[in-house]
């Protein structure tokens, strides 16, 4: 043990002694690429001394109650983190021999494995091994956070029929427990002008109730002022103004799903070369720049001016991303395409893949979803996006300071949820 201890500590010494300062890039990320292996190394190697501490009851010995609390003593750290380093020190030994080894080599890291240990521990007995290693593989990929996602799914990886047979049954008892448990109240209370209104509801009501309010629900400036009213207060609003308009008429606004209408005049040739500037309908400027962004996914109304500044035609509104293309977007990219990106559709706008002002169609084949920070950079920076031929998916090529082999990139989050 001291030999194995003395040679970690050269080992470390030799490191600290590299000047760090004077490698080049491609050295400097390589040398930490290396520490990064050996550390998760070192950390399978002490998990493995923790579980035969814990085996030998070497904190009873010492008057802990248990090795969680030892360890938290006599190392000083967080409760949460000892109870963690017991219970996967237990689980690498005992269920997750390919886990216990990729850590080991380096492949994985302890967050990993411990979302891959948090996974199979719920599972049959039977699958365990196979969710185990699909994990492992998966982890070459996708880091903790989305290791959970998967785990919470890997029955269907490796026993389809098994989780759908479970996912069934589960999904009857939950809705049962809902639709049972639906409520609404409505409560006065003495000497308040306020109505508390409270409840429950299962999803299929609240889905139509959301659909119901959401129309209404988004902020209305009124001569020029801003919205003041909270999200709550808007909620409250639009519920009242649906059941005003079911009194009164026995049918709710469809919602459409349309941006709101901006007039912009800009010259064709300014928005063409992205050099000037546009104008808005109050009379504000903008950069040609963020009008061809704005073209995507708004509403615009092109404007022809005589030469004295009058208006002699404003075409019907166009280009648009919205309605049925709209929603066989939502259904194919899920979200923000860019890799590695998790917001959600709702916060995406629609991107013409080849501007309209450059000949692009308002197509599947020429739009993809892209949140509002990804469809800024993807405007103004080297990245590439294209729909794949093979599988009509949307594929984005870095810039050569990112990758200097410029390989398509593919958002996979949403793809494996």
């Amino acid at each position: 043990m001291d030999g194995a201890l003395a040679s970690l500590d050269r080992g470390l010494e030799e490191g600290r002694a590299v000047p760090v300062y004077a490698l080049a890039e491609a050295g400097l990320v390589d040398f930490l690429d290396g520490l990064q292996a050996h550390l998760q190394g070192v950390i399978e190697l002490s998990l493995r001394v923790v579980r035969e501490v814990d085996g030998r009851a070497v904190a009873a010995g010492q008057g802990a109650p248990n090795t969680a609390a030892w360890l938290r003593d006599r190392y000083r750290v967080k409760k949460e983190t000892a109870l963690r380093l017991v219970r996967l020190a237990a689980a690498l030994e005992r269920d997750l021999p390919v886990t216990a080894d990729a850590l080991a080599d380096g492949d994985i890291n302890v967050e990993q494995a411990d979302e891959i240990a948090k996974a199979v521990a719920v599972l049959p007995a039977e699958h365990r091994a196979a969710a185990e290693k699909r994990l492992v593989d998966d982890a070459a990929t996708f880091g903790p956070q989305q290791l959970k996602t998967l785990g919470t799914r890997i029955l269907e990886v490796v026993a389809p029929d098994e989780a759908e047979a479970r996912a069934r049954q589960a999904m009857e008892r939950a809705e049962e427990r809902a639709f049972h448990g639906r409520d609404l109240r409505l409560s006065e209370v003495p000497g308040d002008n306020r109505v508390r209104l409270s409840g429950w509801l299962d999803r299929e009501s609240a889905a139509q109730l959301r659909a119901a309010i959401d129309p209404l629900s988004a902020p209305r400036p009124s001569a020029g002022e801003p919205d003041v009213r909270t999200p709550g207060q808007r909620r409250v609003d639009a519920l009242v103004e649906v059941c005003r308009i079911a009194l009164a008429c026995g049918e709710l606004p469809a919602n459409g799903g349309d941006r709101p209408q901006v007039v912009v005049t800009v010259g064709i040739d300014t928005l063409r070369q992205q050099v000037g500037t546009a104008t808005l309908d109050d009379g504000s400027s903008l950069p040609a720049t963020a009008a061809r962004r704005l073209a995507c996914d708004a509403a615009l109304l092109p404007a022809v001016l005589g030469s004295a500044g009058q208006v002699l035609d404003v075409g019907r509104e166009q280009r648009l991303i919205k309605g049925p293309l709209r929603r066989a977007l939502v259904l194919r990219d899920r979200g923000c395409a860019f890799p590695g990106c998790d917001r959600p559709p709702r916060w995406t706008d629609g991107h013409h893949i080849v501007h309209w002002t450059d000949g692009g169609t308002t197509s599947l084949d020429n739009a993809v979803l892209l949140c509002g920070y990804h469809h800024r950079q993807v405007h103004h920076s080297p990245w590439q996006v294209r729909i794949n031929p093979g599988d009509g998916l949307p594929e984005f090529t870095p810039p050569t300071y990112i990758d200097p082999e410029q390989k398509p990139q593919r958002n996979r989050y949403h793809r494996r949820q």
